[in-house]
């Protein structure tokens, strides 16, 4: 399994072993699913770098599955949705046809870049989804940055979640990692 990530799954600010990757790598290990886990994430990385490093990435791994949880800094950073939204596609492709399965991890950005805008952003990763038959994660912050104690659920950067919070996020991904995971 080949996870493609920007900081969310690079563990940015968290001690090592505390993000939800590795939380992710230790489920499985429970449960007896022998799935090695490739954390390809990056802190900072956008979706066209993601696009850039995949094919090797492919390549390199082989994996039967990949999990693609960038975009957030493609928003943070003003870039074209348009944009965005060819980077997953062609991410997703790729990847289907390296013979993975493919999960796309969704993300919401914050309601001061305007409310167009942010339905716009949070609708792209369904489309792409939906068009190309991938798995989705509506929101990887779901419960964390939209709860009652979102504050307390951050870092002082208020964009980097908290370890606490990565157990939440782990909690997104399962249901609808686990079908993935089929022989």
């Amino acid at each position: 399994m080949l996870i493609v990530g920007d900081s969310l799954s690079a563990e940015y600010g968290l001690p090592r072993g505390s993000g939800w990757v590795a939380l992710l790598t230790r489920r499985l290990a429970e449960e007896k699913l022998a799935w090695r886990v490739v954390n390809a994430s990056i802190s900072g990385d956008t979706t066209s770098g993601g696009r850039t490093r995949l094919p090797a990435l492919l390549r390199e791994h082989q994996p039967r599955v990949v999990v693609i949880e960038l975009g957030g800094n493609d928003a943070l950073r003003g870039l074209p949705l348009a944009m965005t939204q060819a980077n997953l596609t062609a991410m997703t492709q790729a990847a289907k046809a390296a013979g993975a399965r493919v999960l796309i991890a969704g993300m919401q950005v914050p309601p001061n870049y305007g409310r167009q805008y942010g339905e716009d952003f949070a609708r792209l990763f369904a489309t792409v989804a939906k068009a190309e038959g991938a798995a989705l994660v509506p929101f990887l912050l779901a419960g964390v940055a939209d709860g009652p104690d979102a504050e307390r659920l951050f870092q002082p950067d208020r964009i980097h979640p908290t370890a606490e919070a990565h157990p939440r996020m782990l909690a997104n991904v399962w249901p609808v990692l686990r079908p993935l995971l089929r022989s």
